[in-house]
């Protein structure tokens, strides 16, 4: 995950970021949207790697909520500096 050259040698783009930690940054951009909020769900997939030292985008969307409740379900993209989709994502989010 830290070396460049020995990921390349395994046929990777070079290091990359960890599959948890794209789920804390998607996590990070909920919480920045809606301080305070409580993420019920988070799942993901992992489509292509993120490589460290880029800057990948979040992008959140919205898609149900459930007013009695005060929770939305949240689309979720982690999209690569080549602007590929790397991961998807969807979240069950209970606000304050």
């Amino acid at each position: 995950f830290t070396d460049h050259e020995g990921a390349r040698k395994e046929g990777l783009p070079g290091a990359i970021v960890p599959g948890i930690m794209s789920q804390g940054l998607l996590a990070t951009m909920i919480h920045h949207w809606a301080p305070g909020a409580r993420i019920v769900k988070l799942a993901t997939v992992f489509r292509t790697p993120i490589v460290v030292d880029t800057k990948p985008r979040c992008v959140g969307a919205i898609t149900d909520t459930d007013d009695e409740h005060r929770r939305v379900e949240v689309d979720l993209t982690i999209i690569n500096d080549a602007g590929n989709t790397s991961v998807l994502g969807t979240a069950l989010v209970e606000l304050d």
